[in-house]
């Protein structure tokens, strides 16, 4: 499709939609993480949680769990720091998929993988087209971190960062 063929404005809109949906809604569940609001566990049941799946301490990676989601979101619905929002969101759920949803079937009724892979893939295809015209980094004439490169490369250390998180996690304890 020729590019003088779509409304930018309209194309704008819609991404300014997308970007405060799944921002906030990325941002609420780091808040269940981190103050245990919307009715979250906070970091004490979020890290008695993840101590069960290998991360330990518990609390500390329920602390950077809930950092990175609550961050990640509202930078995301802000539209700050180009792709930075979305990697946040590409590492948490990496991770939540790989040691939580996975060995599940697909939908979210059985804890499958649907709900973190809409995240995801709404977070690699809002960084990849970039935060649009509606944003605080274009209201700031910030928009050096949207070039395809650097776009890419801030994806590519949000998986890293899953990586690096799922080695450091240590075998679950034995159940009794």
């Amino acid at each position: 499709m020729p590019t003088e063929a779509i409304d930018t404005q309209l194309l704008d809109l819609g991404l300014v939609v997308m970007r405060v949906v799944f921002g906030l809604t990325y941002a609420a569940h780091g808040a269940q993480k981190l103050f245990g609001w919307f009715g979250g566990y906070g970091i004490a049941g979020t890290g008695g949680f993840l101590e069960t799946l290998g991360f330990r301490p518990g609390k500390t990676f329920a602390t950077a769990a809930g950092l990175g989601e609550f961050l990640g979101g509202l930078l995301l619905a802000l539209g700050f720091l180009g792709p930075v929002g979305p990697a946040l969101m590409v590492a948490g759920m990496l991770v939540a998929i790989i040691t939580v949803h996975r060995k599940n079937k697909f939908f979210v009724a059985t804890n499958g993988v649907e709900h973190p892979l809409m995240f995801l893939t709404a977070a690699v295809g809002l960084a990849l087209t970039g935060p649009g015209r509606y944003s605080l980094d274009a209201a700031l004439g910030k928009t050096q971190l949207e070039t395809p490169m650097i776009t890419w490369i801030i994806l590519a250390v949000g998986v890293v960062g899953a990586l690096v998180n799922l080695a450091v996690r240590r075998a679950p304890p034995a159940r009794v």
